[in-house]
């Protein structure tokens, strides 16, 4: 029964993350190697707290891929086409279903309310990730990203109305209609849209995953500029800590500082420290050789002290206006094939295409 379906928290155990390889086609063009050297290091991360890799890639690439992967990588690499690398926010997401399968479900993804060509972003799971599952890909017409959405293990779903209220994504719906898709497709049964916050430079229109994240003992995570009290984000994220506040306030926040940091144009960049992913025992966290790097670990330690803090240089990342989390999406346990959990242990593998 579908309704019995409920979106996975990140903490859970997983078996793999899925990654898109960056290609000469794609916006990391002007710092390719530097790009590909970060996933590698990714990818290494995510090995060594006990996950495989799936890793999609532009076929003219996968020779050279297979070639500066480590002896000891557990990837599978999927020969794909797709328009860019921010597989959070076209792949597929993973709900739990009442008999423990993790059970795939995909939004329409239109590149951000269509700002960028998202046409073979938006087939990839039906493509290419789909068949590695157990159960079949369920699918809504609605447009949403995954890093628009943070739940917890209550059912506590998180999103921001400047995203979900941009009339390019769908139009004239509601905060009401989406509490209704959001209950239907992921079985969120308490929905909080965040009204406050936003980076500059963010092409997203305010994802969460930017802003607050969960932990698993009722905490919030949530890119602060406490540090940064003349700069012009610190009104609106203060305005979001307050908000949070009032919205859950048996929550405990732990208030990550604000880099600053500008391109070569002059233009400010979203770092944000919140865009982290757990994978496993670990917390892989975002740095961008700032100042703010050891106070942000120092926090995350406090805020996730059960797991490991694993810093992961992603001043590259940030260029292209993202970071960590919004390369990455976590495949819990229970979700893929056995086939598929079978490959990570072969090593590298490239899957078979028809």
């Amino acid at each position: 029964m579908q309704g019995s379906r409920k979106l996975v928290p990140e903490w859970e155990t997983v078996d793999a993350v899925m990654l898109a390889w960056p290609h000469a086609e794609t916006d990391w063009a002007p710092w390719l190697e530097e790009a590909r050297e970060t996933y590698l290091n990714v990818i290494a991360a995510v090995n060594r707290y006990h996950a495989g890799v799936i890793l999609l890639c532009a076929p003219d690439d996968v020779d050279n891929v297979q070639s500066r992967l480590g002896d000891h990588s557990r990837v599978l690499i999927l020969p794909a086409s797709y328009n860019d690398t921010w597989v959070r926010d076209y792949g597929f997401l993973t709900c739990r279903d009442s008999e423990g399968f993790g059970a795939p479900v995909e939004f329409r993804f239109n590149g951000w309310g269509e700002k960028f060509d998202a046409s073979e972003d938006n087939m990839a799971n039906q493509r290419y990730l789909a068949s590695l599952c157990k159960l079949p890909l369920r699918s809504s017409p609605v447009v949403a990203e995954g890093g628009a959405l943070e739940i917890d293990d209550l059912g506590h779903l998180l999103s921001t109305s400047q995203c979900l209220l941009n009339p390019k994504r769908n139009g004239d719906m509601t905060i009401n209609d989406y509490a209704e898709t959001f209950n239907d497709m992921l079985g969120c049964n308490t929905f909080t849209v965040l009204e406050h916050g936003h980076l500059e430079g963010d092409d997203t229109d305010g994802h969460v995953d930017t802003l607050v994240r969960f932990t698993p003992n009722k905490g919030l995570v949530i890119q602060a500029a406490d540090n940064r009290k003349d700069d012009s984000h610190y009104a609106g994220l203060s305005a979001l800590c307050d908000e949070c506040a009032s919205a859950m306030p048996e929550h405990e926040q732990y208030r990550l500082p604000l880099p600053n940091i500008v391109n070569d144009e002059g233009e400010r960049l979203p770092a944000s420290y919140a865009n982290f992913l757990i994978c496993n025992r670990a917390v892989l966290l975002p740095i961008y050789g700032q100042p703010e790097d050891e106070a942000a670990i120092s926090q995350m330690q406090l805020a996730y002290p059960d797991h490991i803090i694993e810093p992961i240089d992603c001043s590259v990342l940030v260029k292209q206006f993202g970071s960590l989390h919004c390369i990455s999406m976590q495949v819990p346990t229970n979700t893929l094939k056995e086939s598929v959990i079978s490959t990570f242990s072969k090593g590298v593998s490239v899957h078979a295409t028809n």
